[in-house]
Order: structure tokens, then sequence, then C-alpha cells
């Protein structure tokens, strides 16, 4: 059989993620114990009361036809949600709508409101799933450098006039992947006042917000005056929560923007399990303390690190947020070839900073998704293959 295939999958062609998985594979086909901190899933359980709540339902007779929506009680938790941890006030039955995870959001809202042609602006080096709904939607990105010298927030008096006027969307992302960031509030007062100007649509991808430490709590978009004017904001259950395989996220703020975004989603799927929408009610409602100590877990994880790899001579930021750090590499080395050689010499995972745009040249991300057990043996692998004592690191 002769197969076409779309042009449009020129664009999703093998990536840096899939070849790393590959040469992981075959180390450990040799028989050595690979340590990965290159995959952002969590290695923790979600809470007792969670999964307690997805064995109820499922159990259930009547639990398992199509959801199609969110339902009300999930809808009403999220409000309640942002109320209290955000200050913000959302009507439940417009301004939210249930995702199945984050990425259901990011990858296809550039599909309902970008045109082939149109700049959609995203940060460099950002989520992958970006380019993936920009190339979907034939739209062309336009990236937004975060430079370690502006705190890694984008500078957007630098955008061209001729792209602003032609950007149907702007996507920022703090505390963000790879780069673990904090946005500050003139940041996103900038951001509105840049949307307004050019009727530009804005997305805050805030899948990480309940994972910060020593007090940094990050900013809502949403809590800014005129956010809900001109965008909305995504968030998952995936990383707060511990529950990256069940699906489920939200988008809400502007009803307008998700009046519309509805009316695609309406056609491509028939919404979340509804025993998983049960548990993320629960999570929501419950899940205070739950936050808090894996805010505790990551922050020591963090820290052990860090101090970890100071000790062999590898000095790095300590991020304020998220469950990556966001490593700047010595001179001499690209990112990719730094990562062949830690998986070479210390059978230690991680990944390369380019993979995310063209400005994480330079850095790698290590994401804390090992105990403290692990993290301590994958320094010492570190130390012990010498690559710290090549003429690179010199």
């Amino acid at each position: 059989m002769e197969m076409k295939i779309s042009e449009r999958m020129k664009a999703f062609g093998a990536s840096v993620f899939s070849e790393l998985v590959a040469y992981k594979k075959a180390k450990m086909a040799q028989g050595f114990d690979i340590i990965d901190l290159s995959i952002g899933s969590p290695d923790l359980p979600p809470p007792s009361f969670v999964r307690e709540t997805i064995a109820f339902y499922a159990s259930q007779p009547d639990t398992y036809g199509y959801s199609l929506t969110g339902t009300s009680e999930f809808y009403d938790a999220v409000a309640s949600y942002y109320q209290t941890e955000h200050k913000v006030q959302l009507n439940p039955n417009e301004e939210v709508v249930c995702l199945m995870g984050s990425q259901d959001g990011l990858v296809h809202l550039p599909m309902v409101f970008a045109d082939p042609g149109d700049f959609i602006l995203v940060p460099d080096p950002g989520y992958t799933a970006y380019a993936t709904g920009i190339a979907m939607a034939q739209a062309e990105p336009y990236f937004m450098p975060l430079r370690k010298e502006n705190g890694f927030l984008p500078d957007l008096r630098e955008i061209p006039e001729e792209v602003a006027k032609r950007a149907a969307m702007m996507i920022v992302n703090f505390p963000g992947n790879p780069v673990p960031a904090l946005a500050t509030e003139s940041f996103f007062q900038e951001v509105i006042e840049f949307a307004k100007r050019y009727n530009v649509i804005v997305v805050s991808d805030f899948a990480y917000s309940e994972l910060y430490y020593e007090g940094h709590k990050p900013i809502s978009f949403l809590s800014i005056p005129g956010a809900k004017d001109v965008g909305i904001e995504i968030n998952s259950l995936s990383k707060s929560y511990n529950m990256a395989g069940c699906r489920i996220g939200y988008a809400c703020g502007n009803a307008e923007i998700l009046k519309v975004f509805s009316q695609f989603k309406s056609n491509l799927d028939y919404g979340v399990f509804l025993p998983v929408q049960k548990a993320a009610v629960a999570a929501l409602t419950k899940g205070s303390s739950f936050c808090e100590e894996s805010r505790n877990i990551y922050q020591s994880r963090r820290d052990l690190l860090i101090e970890s790899l100071s000790s062999i001579g590898w000095e790095i930021e300590r991020p304020k947020a998220s469950m990556f750090v966001w490593a700047e590499i010595p001179d001499g080395w690209t990112s990719l070839e730094f990562v062949y050689a830690l998986m070479d010499r210390a059978h230690v995972v991680v990944t390369p900073g380019h993979a995310f745009g063209p400005n994480g040249e330079g850095f790698v991300r290590i994401a804390l998704v090992q105990d403290e057990e692990r993290l301590a043996e994958a320094v010492s692998r570190i130390k012990q293959s010498g690559i710290f004592h090549l003429p690179s690191f010199s």
C-alpha cells in the first residue's frame, strides 16, 4: 500500500525527546541503571482521598456514560478554589471550562483563534505543546526571548509593530516549564495593555501554580484588573495533585473566549470520565494541606540537588517555584553534547535546553521527580564520572 502523508505532518517529525528516550532504552538494555531526571511527571501518588474517590465512583454502574462537559459540581469547585487561593471571582456557569488536562487547551486553542499566517507570541524557551498547537493551526510562532538578565521575563517592547498587529494570541507561563521563573504584577499589567492595544488574546499557562517555595506564591494572571477582558488562564491537576494520568484540567476567565472554545470542543470529545471529575472536586476542595506537603518535598529535593551540585563545582540558581531546575551549563558545550555526556559517563538523563526553543541553548532542564536518595546518587555519579574535570569545564 502506498500511503499518503499530509503536508501537516512535516511539523511533527521525530523530536529530540524521542532520540533521548531511544538512547536511554539502549543504555538500559546494556544493563545500566539510569536515573531519569528528564520527564516532568510526578513520581508521587495523589492524595489518598483522591484515589478513594475514583475507586468509589468507578464502582458505581451509572458513572460510565458521556459526561459531555464539566459537571456543575466541578465548575463550582474551580470557582471556589480561585476565590480562596487567588481572590478571583469566577462565574462557574460561564467562566470555567473542563479540559482533558491543560495540554487539551494549549494545543487546541490556536485552531480556534488563529488562521494560517497569524502570529502566536510564545515564550522562548517554552513548553513544547505550544509549538504543536501553532503547527496544527498553521500559524507562525514569534519567539519572546526569556533572558537571565531580564529575570526570564519577555520584553514586550522588543516585539515589532508589524508582528504585534498580526498576532492572534500570546501565551505566558509563570511559573514556567522549562524556566521556573515568576511573573510580577507590573509585567502582567504590561501584558494586558499590550493585548488591548493590539487585540490579542492572552493565554496564561498556570499549571505549576501550587509548586512554589519559601512563600513565593505565584500570581494568577486573572487577579490583575483587566485580565478577564483579554484572556484566560489554564490550569491542571496533574502537577499540583499528582493526577497526571487522570487527564483533567480547566480553562477559566473571559466568557466569550470560553464559549467559542467550548463549541469547538463539543466537536472533539465527550468530556472527562465522571469519577475523575469527582476526584478533581475532592482535590480542589480538600487538597490545601496536601499541596503544602508536596511543596515541602519538592523544596527539600531542590535544596539537596542545588547544594550537592554546588559542592562539585556546578553552580545553579535556586528556583522559587515549579518542579524543574533550569541549569546553565559551562562554556564549551552545546546543551545536547552535555546531555549525552551525562548519559554516557554518569547514566543520568536531563533535557537539553535547545529542545524548548533557540534561547534554551546553554541550559539543561532537571526535573525533581526522584526521591532524595536517587538525587544524591545522581550527583555522586556526576562527580565520579570526571565530567567536571574535562577541558570543557576548565
